[in-house]
């Protein structure tokens, strides 16, 4: 049976854990709204845009990994070593389309 110390331990923890998961929320949703911005105020066109857009979706995508699906707690190493190695065949295959001449 647990004792109080372990109960108020869990308590902090959860509730350390909804607040990294709101201020990420809140986050994602000020990069979402600053992309919105950028193309509704035709402040970037392009290939800078895209690049633009690109960086912001990567920040995204790693608040994501990390904060929602938990990436960064012990026990995932296997799929963390497979989004990486995912990753890295994703940009070899783009470099690699891209030099094709």
């Amino acid at each position: 049976m647990e004792n109080n110390h372990e109960k108020l331990h869990k308590k902090l923890a959860h509730k350390e854990d909804w607040k990294q998961q709101i201020i990420s929320f809140v986050l994602m949703i000020f990069l979402t709204l600053i992309a919105f911005y950028v193309v509704a105020a035709d402040l970037m066109s392009g290939t800078g845009l895209v690049l633009f857009l690109l960086f912001l979706a990567s920040i995204q995508v790693l608040f994501q990994l990390y904060v929602f699906m938990h990436m960064a707690q012990k026990d995932h190493e296997y799929p963390t070593i497979f989004i990486y190695s995912g990753l890295l065949v994703a940009i070899i295959t783009v470099v690699g389309l891209l030099t094709m001449q």
